[in-house]
């Protein structure tokens, strides 16, 4: 099916706001206890935007205006049908409306992190992102407003 996935950072406090999740398949194959995502969620009945401001909105209780289209991908094409619509979204102290934690009814147990952006890229150089969605919009806020970090990228050997 279809699926959302969004990066939300802050350009004036140079943050971004994750998740951490207890997810199944990392922990059975690698005993991950936890994953850092960005907030995403299934593609109901609504389009790509309105889906990825109301999963937002309830895992990190951030209400999003303005999103930045990343790319609509295949996520595993040799053995999913996933597609995931990739955004990257600006927002404000003022904008963190709720606690967030995902809804009750689906037990999701999200905690909410907002990480400092070159705290994240440095996670993402180090292999500490395993999430491949997050990874790819990490790289994506990198190229796209490198004005962002202090940190250089990495240099090729």
């Amino acid at each position: 099916g279809e699926a959302v996935t969004v990066l939300p950072y802050d350009p004036q406090r140079r943050t971004a706001m994750v998740i951490r999740q207890f997810r199944a398949p990392p922990f059975h194959v690698a005993r991950v206890e936890t994953t850092l995502e960005a907030p995403a969620g299934i593609l109901d009945e609504d389009d790509p935007e309105a889906c990825a401001r109301r999963e937002a909105m309830e895992e990190i209780g951030l209400r999003l205006t303005t999103l930045e289209p990343v790319a609509v991908a295949w996520g595993m094409p040799g053995i999913s049908t996933e597609r995931a619509h990739l955004f990257l979204a600006r927002y404000s102290a003022a904008d963190r409306v709720d606690a967030g934690g995902g809804l009750e009814d689906e037990h999701e147990e999200i905690e909410v992190c907002e990480l400092a952006l070159d705290d994240l890229a440095a996670q993402a150089d180090d292999g500490g992102v395993a999430d491949l969605k997050l990874l790819v919009l990490v790289q994506t806020l990198r190229l796209r407003h490198p004005d962002l970090f202090d940190t250089c990228p990495p240099k090729k050997s």
